[in-house]
């Protein structure tokens, strides 16, 4: 197997693991499930799924992926980042249509790891990004507000605007015992920081919460009264009817949730590197993350990815290797066994809050803002994505966020082509003045276009418009391209026309100072051959000599005044 692709725990113990780094790793993979604890099941139920379906996730494909994945430190389980998308898919096709649209991205990650597309996610748009995970984050923090303060509702409406019409209609219903367990469950996640560190807020108002709950028989809605009790027992594989149709339907979802896989995973790679100071491989994580998804809806979960916060709790706590994710599997598997029917007791009110907190940290609302001072197209970018989210869905947000993006990159890219014309007429013009050309006369005759930028699909109009500024008929025409870093296919079209209307006029094209890259482009596609590699000078004072040389052979007659 390359190198690349081999998992991090099989270098971990090759290069020798040692008892010092197994106790970080025992303290970090303990500290890390205590916190995965109480969001697994609170992320399940906000994806419209049983809670001990959060569990199955954390403990399936965290561990999977810490097994298989590429990065030394990182958590991966459920996620936020999923809650949208999951919550859509189990509501219009169930949990085996998830599971289909789950098997789907697997493998698409798989394939993109083994293609070695790893690099390729990063090149996702920051805005994009940001517009989507505040999107994300509204969606999540208006999915609990019913339960936070008690409402009455049949049924909570899946639309963001018909989310909020109901609440308005209905808040006379909300309840003040559910609304004070909410509010004091809050007030100690945000405030227990303050007293310590080492045992999570979440963890500490569930407990403290619960307990108030059971003790004074306080009457609000608990996960028992809402899903019945959460089993202390591991899931069969569970594997369904795949067909055609279905793949057909859940293609789309699946690729959002591979692309939200990927981009997640990967972010919290490059988290774990800044942390501790190594590297993580991207294809390999991606081929890790493809598995573990593959396993966890076989054995009952949802899509899972790398959590940056669990990730940072860990290395914080002192994990640095896989083992860590691998205790924190373990001790997760533990807890469901043990003491997982203790877990239907726990308010929903709590589990409410929790969510609130995770939709305020995922929120990037510093970040949100920042953007906004950005360039007009980067604005658009952030808003068209962080709208579409909350108001249409994720997939079509992301898929419209990166077009548009692109789209406003390559009209941008375009503008910065140009071409500066250099003649003897326009010598003393600093605008057209070169400092490598101070001092060079240009023979009647001659004519030099001087390209700035890139010649692809997006500049080729800007480059026939500019081309065709001066409309005099020189003998020579020489192509300046020391400033045209690429070119594509495109590009090389719009130089042939140029180069046939040349041959046309009677006149001979020059091409100067082209890159390599450039001219191996060229050379391929067979342009070289056309015009001859005779005309391609190394700078413009070889090219300058060629012209010459060819005025004197066809005579004195040829360096007569141009037409004006």
């Amino acid at each position: 197997m390359h190198r690349k692709l081999e998992p991090k725990l099989l270098t971990v113990l090759r290069e020798g693991y040692s008892f010092k780094q197994f106790q970080g790793d025992l303290l970090g993979g303990l500290t890390v499930g205590v916190v995965a604890l109480p969001l697994s099941i609170a992320l399940a139920i906000a994806s419209g799924v049983k809670p001990e379906q959060g569990l199955y996730t954390a403990i399936f494909a965290g561990f999977v992926i810490a097994v298989l994945g590429g990065s030394r430190a990182q958590i991966s389980g459920p996620t936020g980042a999923f809650i949208v998308i999951v919550y859509g898919i189990v509501q219009k096709y169930g949990y085996d249509g998830l599971v289909v649209a789950t098997l789907i991205a697997g493998v698409l990650l798989i394939v993109m790891g083994l293609a070695r597309m790893g690099a390729f996610l990063k090149f996702v748009p920051y805005p994009v990004v940001i517009g989507f995970t505040s999107g994300i984050a509204l969606i999540i923090f208006s999915s609990q507000v019913s339960d936070f303060l008690g409402l009455r509702l049949e049924k909570v409406p899946a639309d963001f605007t018909e989310k909020w019409i109901e609440y308005a209609r209905h808040i006379a219903t909300a309840d003040p015992y559910t609304l004070a367990v909410g509010a004091v469950s809050l007030l100690i996640i945000v405030l227990w920081p303050r007293v310590t560190h080492k045992v999570p807020g979440p963890l500490v108002a569930i407990l403290a919460v619960t307990f108030a709950v059971q003790y004074f028989q306080i009457p609000v809605d608990t996960i028992a009264s809402r899903f019945g009790g959460v089993p202390n027992t591991l899931p069969t594989p569970h594997f369904p009817v795949v067909t055609w149709p279905l793949v057909q339907q859940m293609f789309s979802p699946a690729v959002t949730i591979a692309i939200l896989a990927g981009l997640e995973s990967l972010l919290a790679a490059v988290v774990a590197d800044g942390m501790t100071g190594t590297r993580h491989r991207s294809n390999m994580e991606l081929i890790a993350q493809g598995t573990g998804n593959i396993v966890s809806v076989m054995f009952g979960g949802i899509p899972a990815t790398g959590a940056i916060a669990r990730t940072a709790t860990n290395i914080k706590s002192g994990g640095s290797t896989p083992v860590a994710a691998i205790i924190h599997c373990v001790f997760l598997l533990f807890v469901l066994i043990l003491i997982g029917k203790w877990a239907a007791m726990i308010p929903m009110a709590t589990l409410a809050a929790i969510l609130i907190v995770v939709a305020y940290n995922m929120s990037e609302w510093r970040e949100f803002s920042h953007l906004l001072k950005s360039p007009r197209a980067d604005v658009a970018v952030l808003l068209a994505t962080f709208l579409l989210t909350v108001f249409i869905e994720l997939t079509v947000a992301i898929q419209v966020g990166v077009l548009l993006a692109a789209f406003m990159f390559l009209q941008k890219m375009s503008n910065e082509t140009h071409v500066d014309v250099i003649t003897e007429n326009l010598r003393e013009d600093e605008e057209f003045q070169t400092r490598d050309m101070s001092g060079v006369s240009i023979p009647k005759g001659v004519e030099v276009f001087e390209i700035y930028g890139s010649l692809f699909f997006g500049a080729v109009r800007q480059f026939k418009e500019s081309i065709r500024v001066v409309a005099t008929k020189p003998k020579v025409l020489i192509l300046r391209m020391r400033q045209v870093p690429t070119i594509d296919a495109s590009g090389v079209h719009v130089l042939e026309e140029l180069a046939a209307e040349a041959r046309e006029n009677g006149q001979l094209l020059i091409f100067s100072a082209v890159s390599r890259s450039v001219y191996r482009v060229m050379r391929k596609s067979g342009f070289v051959e056309t015009v001859g590699r005779r005309n391609f000078a190394g700078d413009i004072f070889a090219a300058l000599e060629i012209a010459k040389a060819h005025l004197d052979s066809n005579g004195p007659e040829s360096r007569d005044d141009r037409d004006h």
